[in-house]
């Protein structure tokens, strides 16, 4: 299953863009790929970088990965609920309280990528558990429908989103 097997109906608002970012990619396979690559990513990053902010009252390296993973649990969460035919509306989240609310620079970077890992390889043996109907279930969340496996892009792509920027305002 790829992003261009997602029906109209499958996501909206604010996730069109993480799903545009996932690309067309398998869901499983760049799960997995995209964890790597991002480990990897971090890895090559000069360790005097991790507490940089680019402009006062902007996110550190080490907030910006908490973030990522953060979201991913929120996502996850959201797509069990669905999976599992629950139909109650999720609210959306405060990134900025998460991130106000963290301990993320004060941890080591390799602590991080360890809770990246795995809370990733967790949410892959979940995906992979799904059935293609439970797939395709679809709840809200944030006010917006969106699907199970449209959650599943929308990890990968929050990840890359965040990955740009640290490309083009940190690096």
């Amino acid at each position: 299953m790829t992003t261009s097997d997602l029906l109209e109906n499958e996501y909206s608002g604010g996730f069109t863009n993480y799903i545009r970012e996932a690309g067309d990619t398998t869901l499983i396979e760049e799960l997995e790929i995209s964890l790597h690559q991002f480990i990897k990513f971090v890895q090559n990053i000069p360790m005097h970088k991790f507490d940089y902010r680019y402009a006062e009252g902007k996110w550190t390296i080490k907030d910006i990965i908490q973030h990522i993973i953060d979201c991913e649990r929120i996502f996850a969460y959201r797509a069990l609920r669905f999976s599992r035919n629950d139909n109650t509306s999720l609210p959306s989240f405060d990134e900025d309280s998460y991130a106000n609310s963290t301990n993320s620079n004060n941890r080591s970077i390799q602590d991080l990528l360890t809770e990246f890992s795995a809370l990733r390889h967790s949410n892959l043996l979940f995906y992979k558990s799904l059935s293609e109907e439970q797939l395709k279930r679809i709840g809200t969340a944030s006010n917006n429908n969106i699907s199970v496996r449209a959650l599943g892009f929308v990890i990968i792509g929050h990840q890359k989103h965040h990955q740009k920027v640290f490309e083009e305002r940190y690096l």
